[in-house]
């Protein structure tokens, strides 16, 4: 079977081995696909695995012998997949391989609101310990966890994880598809929902009027489920005390962005899926979606 993958770097940048892809058939990979070199890499092939290209109809009606396509993450709405399903070919998919990953960055962002780790290390790498006429120095307010509220949006795999650890410090859990109110008016508030039609911008003015003063919104979900503009100004007036993001509604951004600089904002570049670890499953997976699909099996499949 001849096989390639149209975007490994994100996957694999050099630190795994696509040993268990390998061992399916004859395969090669490509760090990164231009939408005009996709037919080019795939003509010939009979299967092909991809993260962010767009595989449209086109793609698949000009490749004849596909049979077989595997996306490398929990979601596929880059694939047609009426097209796919029309012509035959089987689409699989890695769902819930980053549920473990993702709630520990979530708390990564929090803990870095609350204890300011980053800015005192630079502090003190900066050589204001060595100044310091006490045994140490303030320069930022600590806060603890223990006795404050999470609201929780999104109750699936990555809540429930996200529920666990928050409980695990002390927190009071509230999850807004059971109590609304008490989920907006948290002293976290923490996003683990999918991105609809319905939710798209859904924490803009309105929302973020109704959340506690001072309180912190988390996002290692979709970056558009947030009307940043909104949000930015609900930070720069300081109605919400700060905010931390991996993901944002383009990416990479388009300059300037607006929660980019702002001093209480923290953004990470959409890496919380992104360990070792995790990679490395979704390449297992990948594998054993393809192993399945010729013993004739449906593995994760969509299509």
């Amino acid at each position: 079977m001849k096989l390639t993958i149209l975007d490994a770097y994100s996957i694999n940048p050099g630190d795994l081995s696509w040993a268990p892809i390998e061992a399916l058939g004859s395969f090669s990979a490509f760090d990164r696909t231009e939408d005009d070199q996709i037919i080019e890499r795939i003509t010939g092939c009979d299967g092909f695995f991809v993260s962010k290209c767009k595989i449209t109809r086109q793609v698949m009606e000009s490749c004849p012998e596909l049979k077989f396509i595997g996306v490398t993450a929990t979601g596929y709405d880059n694939v047609d997949l009426r097209t796919a399903g029309d012509l035959g070919i089987a689409v699989c998919h890695v769902p819930a391989y980053s549920t473990e990953a993702v709630a520990q960055h979530t708390f990564a962002l929090i803990l870095e609101l609350t204890n300011l780790v980053g800015s005192y290390n630079r502090s003190v790498q900066n050589g204001k310990w060595y100044e310091s006429p006490d045994f140490t120095f303030i320069e930022g307010a600590l806060t603890l966890l223990d006795g404050k509220s999470l609201g929780i949006i999104g109750y699936g795999n990555i809540g429930k994880r996200v529920a666990r650890i928050g409980e695990a410090f002390g927190m009071r859990i509230n999850i807004y598809s059971r109590d609304r109110e008490a989920a907006v008016k948290s002293d976290f508030v923490t996003l683990h929902c999918p991105l609809t039609s319905e939710n798209r911008g859904f924490i803009n003015r309105e929302f973020i009027s109704r959340m506690k003063d001072g309180a912190v919104l988390i996002n290692t979900a979709r970056g558009a489920l947030i009307n940043e503009q909104d949000l930015a100004e609900a930070l720069k007036s300081g109605k919400l005390s700060a905010a931390a993001v991996d993901v944002i509604s383009c990416e990479p951004p388009a300059e300037p962005h607006p929660l980019i600089n702002l001093p209480n904002c923290i953004l990470t570049p959409h890496i919380a899926w992104m360990p070792k670890e995790t990679r490395q499953k979704v390449i297992d997976i990948c594998a054993a979606n393809l192993k399945s699909f010729l013993d004739g099996g449906t593995l994760n499949r969509i299509v």
